[in-house]
């Protein structure tokens, strides 16, 4: 049985780190110059994680907690039930029924106990924006919220950290319970400033800019450096590849 959060327990990532995201084309180059990895969960195993670590990263572990994705070696762990519509863009996807946790969290929970044995210091928590997006079931707002509560709970409980993915529309109601925030796409969409709480209350915002959306990069990162957002720029698919601001 798990204890309760104990805040202590878990790392608390600073304003302005540098960071890394790679979830393409294993293995990881550890070789980038990041103070943070973000990693997949099942392509890596916990030798990668402890040579970052060796190397003083810290590493936060990457899961859809959102979407049902056919390639994952839990994938028939999900019954037909929470499976929604086809996620936009990700025709291997389709969205899960987050109202439905007594279903979905043992799964959930699974992830997460992979994520603490091989050694990660937190989690991204990916697609957990859905109630604004077309799911297929009558997700609210409130559904959206208490889901996202769970998660933070669930990973405190295992002594790890936990972001924001994007959910901007939620900042308000979630900031005290994440640690950081991931944005995607904030600055050529001028939504940063939706995350301003995240840095006004000591916590970093790692946004990345894609370079598919004709975003000015340089632009994003002098405002980046303005705001103290931890900024990036990546291929959608995300790769090693990954230019930083001069």
């Amino acid at each position: 049985m798990l204890l309760s959060p104990n805040p202590s327990a878990w790392w608390k990532p600073s304003v302005g780190l540098s960071w890394q995201w790679q979830l393409s084309e294993p293995p990881v180059d550890t070789s980038v110059d990041a103070e943070v990895y973000d990693i997949d969960i099942f392509d890596n195993n916990a030798l990668v994680v402890d040579q970052l670590h060796a190397q003083g990263r810290k590493v936060i572990g990457y899961m859809s907690v959102g979407s049902w994705e056919d390639w994952r070696p839990d994938k028939d762990q999900f019954p037909p039930e929470v499976l929604g519509s086809v996620y936009e863009g990700w025709p291997r996807e389709r969205w899960l029924d987050i109202r439905r946790l007594d279903l979905i969290a043992p799964i959930i929970r699974a992830r997460l106990d992979i994520c603490k044995a091989k050694g990660f210091d937190a989690v991204e928590p990916d697609n957990m924006e859905i109630h604004s997006n077309g799911s297929g079931f009558p997700i609210t707002y409130e559904d959206q919220r208490k889901y996202a509560l769970w998660l933070a709970e669930e990973a405190h409980q295992r002594g790890m950290s936990i972001g924001i993915k994007n959910c901007a529309d939620q900042v308000k109601d979630l900031i005290d319970h994440f640690d950081f925030a991931i944005v995607e796409d904030y600055f050529v969409n001028h939504w940063q400033d939706k995350m301003l709480p995240f840095i006004k209350a000591g916590k970093p915002v790692f946004a990345a800019e894609y370079d598919d959306t004709g975003v000015d990069f340089p632009a994003a990162c002098k405002k980046a450096s303005e705001l103290g957002f931890s900024i990036i720029q990546k291929h959608r698919i995300l790769t090693s590849y990954r230019v930083t601001c001069l």
